[in-house]
């Protein structure tokens, strides 16, 4: 089955990119743990929400690469508890979210058992940019900037 590219038309140039993205989002694991909630707070701020109850500090790693934020937990398994019941998740997991150009994270911290990454993204100014047309040179011929003439 031949897949259909997004970004086709002829005047999307140089937007491959997206459709690399959008294959490596349809790659992600759709695991639902840890849980998470993504929030606007504020003009051009989003807060992503983990539920990481029982990871510390040390636990937890947030690394971006590519534009792609990826919380990661591990914790080292304490050999000394014996458990009657374990109903509390503490299993490593991995959490990762594609990022657009320009989206900054500018902080995190642990309250509580939840992991609040703080995004930002820049205003971006406007751009305007004119470009200037120059005359072809002709192969072979050298312009000076005169007509020829014949003899």
């Amino acid at each position: 089955m031949s897949r259909i590219p997004l970004f086709n038309s002829p005047f999307l140039l140089g937007f491959d990119h997206f459709e690399r993205t959008v294959d490596r989002i349809a790659k992600m694991s759709a695991e639902g743990y840890p849980p998470y909630n993504i929030e606007q707070v504020g003009e051009g701020r989003i807060r992503i929400t983990l539920a990481v109850a029982g990871f510390g500090e040390r636990d937890l790693q947030i690394q971006i690469e590519n534009n792609q934020l990826t919380v990661r937990g591990r914790q080292e398994e304490n050999g000394e508890r014996v458990y009657l019941h374990r109903g509390i998740a503490a299993r490593q997991f991995q959490r990762s979210f594609v990022m657009a150009e320009g989206i900054e994270v500018v902080g995190a911290e642990l309250d509580n058992g939840l992991l609040h990454v703080d995004l930002v993204r820049p205003e971006q100014e406007s751009r305007v940019k004119t470009i200037e047309i120059k005359p072809a040179k002709a192969s072979g011929r050298i312009d000076t900037g005169t007509s020829p003439t014949k003899a």
